[in-house]
């Protein structure tokens, strides 16, 4: 334990209340996993949301962060830390709105955009102030171990269900979690106005920021948006209405990834580091085509038992090469000639990632309905070795490279 403190130490600047800014992001995970714990199979069970309303309320959800840009412009005056402790009251918000509401679709895609809303806005403002309290040549790192803690609190929010849902197995006391969930974000929430700083920000400037410079970062979140929106949206979908997977399971599974993602992303942020970030993001595409092979084929090749557990691995394996994902922000940070232009670069990405996500939330459904998961997940496969390719034509600082 006193280890890994000092290993913070050694990556984080201790000032402008960082500690409260990790405790948040521990504190958050564990709301954030009780509500990821349940959503899918809430909205299965008792919303009766099948495939194509599945993807069509990620539609409605992922829509805040397409116009996250626009958001962040009207608000271009405010630091990152003041950004970020807005982000968790509307969080909050959404998830209270969650915990009383009726089971109607309409209602409920209401509360899930609501805090989806406050989540997308401290999305960027989360990579932003890593980098930003992070030593020279430690970002890899910093992004690692941010991820890492929000993981582990995650994990805890996954565990919370898991063993609730075991003694419960006759009942489904959603509204209790959700209403647990907002209290444990709530604290969340108070952690994160500790934050004392108050970044610089270019005050001519919005964060609608777009720069010839970083064109080909903009196209990597174009085809990484995509290829993960089917995991992300579709994945827990498919093992819930296509193996009958109930939240005990999928909760575990997520758990297993949360797990996993603790002690990896430290990992996978060191790798950056030394490695560079251009291998990194190439590489990580060859898994991706086999775990979406057997994930639209395993119940042709396998009983369904069998094909079941190997999705189940493949999701696993799916939320590992995910983490390479914070290679693309390491780039941004080595072209950046500010923490300005950084930050806003950042949140940028955001929207133009989110500009293909929504498409994929909104047809992705349709192509499951109609074609079959086999089409959907060969299409995430495509996306993916797009990124790859795309990723080998980046020219890297010979320095960080």
């Amino acid at each position: 334990m006193t280890r890994t403190i000092n290993n913070i130490k050694s990556i984080f600047r201790w000032e402008r209340g960082v500690q409260y800014f990790l405790l948040s992001l521990c504190t958050t995970g564990i709301g954030y996993g009780i509500y990821k714990g349940i959503i899918d199979n809430y909205l299965a069970e008792i919303v009766s949301v099948g495939e194509f309303d599945r993807g069509l309320l990620e539609f409605f959800r992922e829509i805040p962060g397409l116009l996250l840009v626009a958001i962040l412009a009207i608000f271009y005056m405010f630091s990152a830390e003041r950004l970020y402790k807005i982000g968790a009251v509307i969080m909050l918000m959404g998830l209270g709105m969650l915990s009383v509401v009726s089971p109607g679709k309409v209602l409920v895609t209401m509360a899930v955009v609501t805090y989806s809303l406050g989540e997308h806005i401290q999305l960027g403002m989360k990579n932003t102030l890593s980098l930003e309290y992070s030593y020279d040549g430690k970002g890899g790192q910093a992004l690692g171990y941010q991820q890492a803690l929000y993981q582990i609190g995650m994990l805890v929010g996954y565990i919370v269900i898991i063993i609730s849902f075991l003694f419960l197995a006759n009942e489904k006391p959603y509204k209790l979690f959700f209403a647990i969930s907002t209290l444990i974000i709530g604290v969340g929430t108070y952690f994160a106005f500790g934050l004392t700083g108050n970044s610089a920000t270019d005050k001519t400037k919005s964060r609608f920021y777009f720069r010839k410079k970083f064109t080909k970062f903009y196209m990597l979140e174009v085809f990484y948006g995509a290829r993960k929106q089917v995991f992300f949206t579709f994945g827990p979908y498919v093992l819930i209405l296509f193996y009958g997977a109930n939240a005990t399971v999928i909760s575990l599974l997520f758990a297993i990834t949360a797990l996993l993602s603790f002690f990896l992303s430290p990992l996978v942020g060191k790798i950056i580091d030394k490695l560079g970030y251009k291998i990194v993001m190439v590489s990580d595409t060859l898994i991706l085509v086999i775990v979406c092979f057997f994930y639209g084929f395993a119940h042709h090749i396998f009983p369904m038992k069998v094909a079941f557990i190997v999705c189940c691995l493949n999701y696993i394996l799916d939320s590992i090469i995910s983490m390479a994902s914070m290679a693309s922000n390491v780039y941004v940070q080595d072209i950046s000639d500010s923490p300005e232009e950084m930050r806003a670069t950042i949140s940028t990405g955001i929207s133009v990632n989110h500009l293909i996500t929504i498409l994929i939330a909104l047809f992705g459904g349709l192509i499951w309905q109609r074609l079959g998961i086999e089409t959907l997940f060969m299409l995430s496969a495509a996306l993916g070795l797009c990124n790859s390719a795309y990723a080998a034509t980046i020219k890297t600082n010979k320095k960080k490279a």
